[in-house]
């Protein structure tokens, strides 16, 4: 960027206090000036972010530990059902028992009234 020039346009009081002043020295204290207020916006701005993390922490945390706790339920749900099927498989071999009796006991009183006609 050679031969580029810039040029400031000041009012005469101004450029008289800045002629008293090291413009080196009033270039340092602004850059400073600057760095400081980029290191506070840059520390704002992480702080803000910070907190939405933890939010969104929260929130991924509060959702584990519903997804958990419905898995839980689901355990458990499927041992009840697991005990009720067993028992209704049991009560269901019974009853066939039962009516396979009373099918051959009608049966057989079927088969006695035959014979004794």
């Amino acid at each position: 960027m050679k031969g580029m020039e810039i040029e400031i346009h000041v009012p005469r009081e101004v450029f008289r206090d800045l002629k008293k002043r090291d413009i080196n020295e009033l270039i340092g204290e602004s850059l400073r000036k600057v760095e400081l207020t980029l290191q506070a916006e840059e520390e704002e701005f992480l702080k803000e972010k910070k907190k939405k993390l933890e939010e969104q922490l929260k929130r991924m945390k509060e959702e584990y530990d519903e997804l958990l706790e419905f898995y839980r339920r689901a355990l458990n749900d499927r041992e009840l059902m697991m005990r009720k099927r067993e028992e209704f498989e049991l009560e269901n071999r019974e009853l066939r028992k039962e009516l396979e009796a009373k099918r051959r006991e009608i049966e057989g009183k079927a088969r006695e009234g035959l014979r004794e006609d």
